[in-house]
Protein backbone atom coordinates (compact mmCIF):
# COMPACT_ATOMS: atom_id res chain seq x y z
CA UNK A 1 0.00 0.00 0.00
CA UNK A 2 2.69 2.52 1.01
CA UNK A 3 4.79 1.78 -2.07
CA UNK A 4 1.75 2.46 -4.27
CA UNK A 5 1.62 5.86 -2.60
CA UNK A 6 5.37 6.44 -2.95
CA UNK A 7 5.53 5.65 -6.66
CA UNK A 8 2.18 7.35 -7.28
CA UNK A 9 3.58 10.57 -5.82
CA UNK A 10 6.57 10.33 -8.15
CA UNK A 11 4.39 9.59 -11.17
CA UNK A 12 2.16 12.59 -10.41
CA UNK A 13 5.24 14.81 -10.04
CA UNK A 14 6.44 13.72 -13.49
CA UNK A 15 3.18 13.39 -15.42
CA UNK A 16 0.77 15.74 -13.66
CA UNK A 17 -2.57 16.08 -15.45
CA UNK A 18 -1.90 15.06 -19.08
CA UNK A 19 -4.36 16.87 -21.33
CA UNK A 20 -4.29 14.09 -23.91
CA UNK A 21 -5.83 11.75 -21.31
CA UNK A 22 -8.41 14.03 -19.71
CA UNK A 23 -9.52 15.49 -23.03
CA UNK A 24 -10.69 11.98 -23.91
CA UNK A 25 -11.77 10.63 -20.54
CA UNK A 26 -13.69 12.31 -17.70
CA UNK A 27 -11.47 13.03 -14.71
CA UNK A 28 -12.69 11.30 -11.51
CA UNK A 29 -13.00 14.67 -9.76
CA UNK A 30 -15.21 15.89 -12.62
CA UNK A 31 -17.45 12.85 -12.14
CA UNK A 32 -17.62 13.49 -8.40
CA UNK A 33 -18.48 17.10 -9.12
CA UNK A 34 -21.31 16.11 -11.44
CA UNK A 35 -22.78 13.84 -8.75
CA UNK A 36 -22.60 16.65 -6.19
CA UNK A 37 -24.13 19.11 -8.66
CA UNK A 38 -27.01 16.69 -9.33
CA UNK A 39 -27.64 16.28 -5.59
CA UNK A 40 -27.54 20.06 -5.17
CA UNK A 41 -30.22 20.56 -7.82
CA UNK A 42 -32.41 17.75 -6.53
CA UNK A 43 -32.10 18.17 -2.75
CA UNK A 44 -31.16 21.78 -2.02
CA UNK A 45 -34.67 23.15 -1.93
CA UNK A 46 -37.73 23.25 0.29
CA UNK A 47 -37.62 22.34 3.97
CA UNK A 48 -35.03 20.46 6.05
CA UNK A 49 -32.08 21.42 3.84
CA UNK A 50 -29.55 20.80 6.61
CA UNK A 51 -30.93 17.30 7.22
CA UNK A 52 -30.85 16.55 3.50
CA UNK A 53 -27.27 17.83 3.34
CA UNK A 54 -26.26 15.53 6.19
CA UNK A 55 -27.90 12.51 4.54
CA UNK A 56 -26.24 13.33 1.22
CA UNK A 57 -22.83 13.56 2.91
CA UNK A 58 -23.31 10.20 4.61
CA UNK A 59 -24.28 8.58 1.31
CA UNK A 60 -21.25 10.19 -0.38
CA UNK A 61 -18.89 8.90 2.32
CA UNK A 62 -20.33 5.38 2.27
CA UNK A 63 -20.23 5.20 -1.52
CA UNK A 64 -16.64 6.47 -1.79
CA UNK A 65 -15.48 4.21 1.04
CA UNK A 66 -17.05 1.10 -0.51
CA UNK A 67 -15.64 2.03 -3.92
CA UNK A 68 -12.22 2.36 -2.33
CA UNK A 69 -12.49 -1.09 -0.77
CA UNK A 70 -13.52 -2.64 -4.09
CA UNK A 71 -10.70 -0.92 -5.99
CA UNK A 72 -8.16 -2.02 -3.37
CA UNK A 73 -9.12 -5.62 -4.05
CA UNK A 74 -7.93 -5.16 -7.64
CA UNK A 75 -4.34 -4.83 -6.47
CA UNK A 76 -1.48 -2.42 -5.94
CA UNK A 77 -1.34 -1.17 -9.52
CA UNK A 78 -4.89 0.21 -9.27
CA UNK A 79 -3.95 1.91 -6.01
CA UNK A 80 -0.92 3.40 -7.75
CA UNK A 81 -3.09 4.74 -10.59
CA UNK A 82 -5.59 6.26 -8.17
CA UNK A 83 -2.84 7.99 -6.20
CA UNK A 84 -1.29 9.33 -9.41
CA UNK A 85 -4.62 10.78 -10.52
CA UNK A 86 -5.88 12.11 -7.18
CA UNK A 87 -2.74 13.83 -5.87
CA UNK A 88 -2.14 17.17 -7.56
CA UNK A 89 1.43 18.33 -6.87
CA UNK A 90 2.58 19.01 -10.43
CA UNK A 91 -0.68 20.60 -11.56
CA UNK A 92 -0.63 22.87 -8.50
CA UNK A 93 2.97 23.92 -9.17
CA UNK A 94 2.17 24.51 -12.85
CA UNK A 95 -0.89 26.67 -12.14
CA UNK A 96 0.94 28.79 -9.59
CA UNK A 97 3.97 29.16 -11.88
CA UNK A 98 1.64 30.38 -14.62
CA UNK A 99 0.70 33.35 -12.43
CA UNK A 100 4.35 34.43 -12.20
CA UNK A 101 4.88 33.96 -15.94
CA UNK A 102 1.73 35.89 -16.79
CA UNK A 103 2.50 38.71 -14.36
CA UNK A 104 5.89 39.23 -16.00
CA UNK A 105 4.04 39.87 -19.28
CA UNK A 106 1.47 42.28 -17.88
CA UNK A 107 -0.60 43.01 -14.80
CA UNK A 108 -3.78 42.17 -16.74
CA UNK A 109 -2.48 38.72 -17.66
CA UNK A 110 -1.38 38.17 -14.07
CA UNK A 111 -4.85 39.06 -12.81
CA UNK A 112 -6.43 36.63 -15.26
CA UNK A 113 -4.07 33.81 -14.28
CA UNK A 114 -4.62 34.26 -10.56
CA UNK A 115 -8.39 34.45 -11.05
CA UNK A 116 -8.21 30.82 -12.21
CA UNK A 117 -6.94 29.63 -8.83
CA UNK A 118 -8.59 31.96 -6.25
CA UNK A 119 -12.15 32.92 -5.44
CA UNK A 120 -11.58 36.59 -4.61
CA UNK A 121 -12.06 39.50 -7.01
CA UNK A 122 -8.97 39.89 -9.20
CA UNK A 123 -10.02 42.71 -11.54
CA UNK A 124 -8.57 45.56 -9.47
CA UNK A 125 -5.58 43.79 -7.91
CA UNK A 126 -2.17 45.42 -8.06
CA UNK A 127 1.01 43.39 -8.61
CA UNK A 128 1.57 42.62 -4.93
CA UNK A 129 -2.03 41.54 -4.40
CA UNK A 130 -1.77 39.15 -7.35
CA UNK A 131 1.43 37.72 -5.90
CA UNK A 132 -0.01 37.33 -2.40
CA UNK A 133 -3.13 35.63 -3.74
CA UNK A 134 -1.01 33.16 -5.73
CA UNK A 135 1.22 32.33 -2.76
CA UNK A 136 -1.75 31.87 -0.43
CA UNK A 137 -3.42 29.58 -2.97
CA UNK A 138 -0.18 27.62 -3.34
CA UNK A 139 0.08 27.03 0.40
CA UNK A 140 -3.58 26.19 0.99
CA UNK A 141 -3.87 23.89 -2.01
CA UNK A 142 -0.63 22.12 -1.12
CA UNK A 143 -2.41 21.12 2.07
CA UNK A 144 -5.75 20.23 0.45
CA UNK A 145 -4.50 18.76 -2.81
CA UNK A 146 -1.29 17.02 -1.79
CA UNK A 147 -0.62 16.48 1.91
CA UNK A 148 -4.19 15.71 3.00
CA UNK A 149 -4.67 12.99 0.32
CA UNK A 150 -1.28 11.50 1.28
CA UNK A 151 -2.20 11.57 4.96
CA UNK A 152 -5.58 9.90 4.51
CA UNK A 153 -4.12 7.26 2.22
CA UNK A 154 -1.59 6.42 4.93
CA UNK A 155 -4.35 6.31 7.56
CA UNK A 156 -7.05 4.40 5.69
CA UNK A 157 -5.70 3.34 2.30
CA UNK A 158 -7.60 3.99 -0.90
CA UNK A 159 -10.98 4.26 0.92
CA UNK A 160 -9.53 7.06 3.04
CA UNK A 161 -8.17 8.87 -0.01
CA UNK A 162 -11.46 8.62 -1.93
CA UNK A 163 -13.53 9.71 1.06
CA UNK A 164 -11.30 12.72 1.55
CA UNK A 165 -11.39 13.75 -2.12
CA UNK A 166 -15.19 13.42 -2.29
CA UNK A 167 -15.72 15.46 0.88
CA UNK A 168 -13.19 18.08 -0.17
CA UNK A 169 -14.86 18.43 -3.57
CA UNK A 170 -18.26 18.76 -1.92
CA UNK A 171 -16.92 21.48 0.35
CA UNK A 172 -15.48 23.37 -2.62
CA UNK A 173 -18.86 23.27 -4.37
CA UNK A 174 -21.48 23.62 -1.65
CA UNK A 175 -19.60 24.46 1.55
CA UNK A 176 -20.34 28.19 1.48
CA UNK A 177 -21.97 30.42 4.09
CA UNK A 178 -24.39 31.87 1.56
CA UNK A 179 -28.19 31.77 1.79
CA UNK A 180 -28.25 29.00 -0.82
CA UNK A 181 -25.70 26.71 0.84
CA UNK A 182 -25.66 27.70 4.52
CA UNK A 183 -27.85 24.74 5.45
CA UNK A 184 -27.38 22.20 2.66
CA UNK A 185 -23.59 22.52 2.62
CA UNK A 186 -23.16 22.77 6.39
CA UNK A 187 -22.25 19.12 6.95
CA UNK A 188 -19.83 18.98 4.02
CA UNK A 189 -18.03 22.13 5.21
CA UNK A 190 -17.75 20.97 8.82
CA UNK A 191 -16.59 17.46 7.89
CA UNK A 192 -14.02 18.89 5.48
CA UNK A 193 -12.71 21.05 8.33
CA UNK A 194 -12.39 17.92 10.46
CA UNK A 195 -10.59 15.90 7.77
CA UNK A 196 -8.15 18.76 7.13
CA UNK A 197 -7.35 19.57 10.76
CA UNK A 198 -4.30 17.30 11.05
CA UNK A 199 -3.06 17.62 7.43
CA UNK A 200 -3.09 21.43 7.60
CA UNK A 201 -0.85 21.40 10.63
CA UNK A 202 1.42 18.77 9.10
CA UNK A 203 1.69 20.92 5.97
CA UNK A 204 2.69 23.88 8.12
CA UNK A 205 5.43 21.78 9.68
CA UNK A 206 6.69 20.54 6.30
CA UNK A 207 6.88 24.07 4.89
CA UNK A 208 8.61 25.32 8.03
CA UNK A 209 11.14 22.50 7.71
CA UNK A 210 11.71 23.18 4.02
CA UNK A 211 12.03 26.92 4.63
CA UNK A 212 14.29 26.48 7.67
CA UNK A 213 11.99 28.62 9.82
CA UNK A 214 11.17 26.24 12.66
CA UNK A 215 12.54 28.88 15.02
CA UNK A 216 9.46 30.95 14.10
CA UNK A 217 7.10 28.14 15.06
CA UNK A 218 5.37 30.12 17.82
CA UNK A 219 4.80 33.08 15.48
CA UNK A 220 3.51 30.76 12.76
CA UNK A 221 1.08 29.15 15.20
CA UNK A 222 -0.08 32.57 16.42
CA UNK A 223 -0.63 33.99 12.95
CA UNK A 224 -2.33 30.81 11.70
CA UNK A 225 -5.15 31.44 14.17
CA UNK A 226 -5.84 34.87 12.63
CA UNK A 227 -7.28 33.21 9.51
CA UNK A 228 -11.04 32.89 9.14
CA UNK A 229 -10.57 29.19 8.31
CA UNK A 230 -9.59 26.77 11.11
CA UNK A 231 -7.08 25.12 8.75
CA UNK A 232 -6.01 27.32 5.81
CA UNK A 233 -4.07 29.69 8.03
CA UNK A 234 -1.54 27.04 9.03
CA UNK A 235 0.14 26.41 5.66
CA UNK A 236 -0.26 30.08 4.71
CA UNK A 237 1.45 31.29 7.87
CA UNK A 238 4.32 28.83 7.41
CA UNK A 239 4.75 29.94 3.79
CA UNK A 240 4.70 33.61 4.82
CA UNK A 241 7.56 33.10 7.25
CA UNK A 242 9.46 30.78 4.91
CA UNK A 243 9.44 33.48 2.20
CA UNK A 244 9.51 36.44 4.61
CA UNK A 245 6.47 37.98 2.95
CA UNK A 246 3.27 39.34 4.45
CA UNK A 247 0.17 37.44 3.35
CA UNK A 248 -3.61 37.85 3.74
CA UNK A 249 -4.58 41.43 4.49
CA UNK A 250 -7.49 43.31 2.82
CA UNK A 251 -9.10 41.75 -0.24
CA UNK A 252 -12.36 41.94 -2.17
CA UNK A 253 -15.07 39.28 -2.54
CA UNK A 254 -18.04 39.91 -4.82
CA UNK A 255 -17.32 43.63 -4.87
CA UNK A 256 -17.09 43.95 -1.09
CA UNK A 257 -13.73 44.86 0.46
CA UNK A 258 -12.94 42.82 3.56
CA UNK A 259 -10.30 43.80 6.09
CA UNK A 260 -8.52 40.54 6.91
CA UNK A 261 -5.63 40.46 9.37
CA UNK A 262 -2.09 40.30 8.02
CA UNK A 263 -0.09 37.09 8.42
CA UNK A 264 3.59 37.82 9.16
CA UNK A 265 2.75 41.52 9.18
CA UNK A 266 6.41 42.54 9.44
CA UNK A 267 7.25 40.63 6.24
CA UNK A 268 7.52 42.15 2.76
CA UNK A 269 4.12 43.54 1.73
CA UNK A 270 5.37 44.49 -1.74
CA UNK A 271 5.97 40.94 -2.99
CA UNK A 272 6.96 40.46 -6.65
CA UNK A 273 6.58 37.72 -9.27
CA UNK A 274 9.86 36.13 -8.20
CA UNK A 275 8.28 35.49 -4.81
CA UNK A 276 5.68 33.33 -6.54
CA UNK A 277 8.53 31.35 -8.08
CA UNK A 278 10.12 31.03 -4.64
CA UNK A 279 6.80 29.71 -3.33
CA UNK A 280 6.74 27.06 -6.06
CA UNK A 281 10.27 25.97 -5.14
CA UNK A 282 9.12 25.78 -1.52
CA UNK A 283 6.26 23.51 -2.59
CA UNK A 284 8.73 21.15 -4.24
CA UNK A 285 11.11 21.21 -1.28
CA UNK A 286 8.22 20.38 1.06
CA UNK A 287 7.04 17.65 -1.31
CA UNK A 288 10.51 16.05 -1.27
CA UNK A 289 10.40 15.90 2.54
CA UNK A 290 6.93 14.31 2.37
CA UNK A 291 8.15 11.78 -0.21
CA UNK A 292 11.14 10.91 1.98
CA UNK A 293 8.84 10.33 4.97
CA UNK A 294 6.60 8.04 2.91
CA UNK A 295 9.66 6.15 1.69
CA UNK A 296 10.98 5.71 5.24
CA UNK A 297 7.57 4.44 6.36
CA UNK A 298 7.59 2.01 3.43
CA UNK A 299 10.99 0.64 4.47
CA UNK A 300 9.89 0.30 8.10
CA UNK A 301 6.74 -1.58 7.12
CA UNK A 302 8.65 -3.81 4.72
CA UNK A 303 11.28 -4.84 7.28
Amino acid sequence: MIWALFFGMIADAIIGEPKWVWSRLPHPIVLIGKAISAADKRLNNGEARKTKGIIFLVVLIVFSGVLGILLTELGGFIEFLCVTVLIAQKSLADHVSEVAASLRKSLEKGRHAVSQIVGRDAGDMDDSQVVRAAIESAAENFSDGVIAPIFWFLVAGLPGLLIYKCVNTADSMIGYKTPKYRDFGWASARYDDLLNWVPARLTSLLIALAGLVLQHRHSINRDAKLHRSPNAGWPEAAMAYALDVALAGPRSYEGQMQDFAWVNKSGNQAAKSQDVERAVRMLWSSWIIALAIVGILGIIVTL
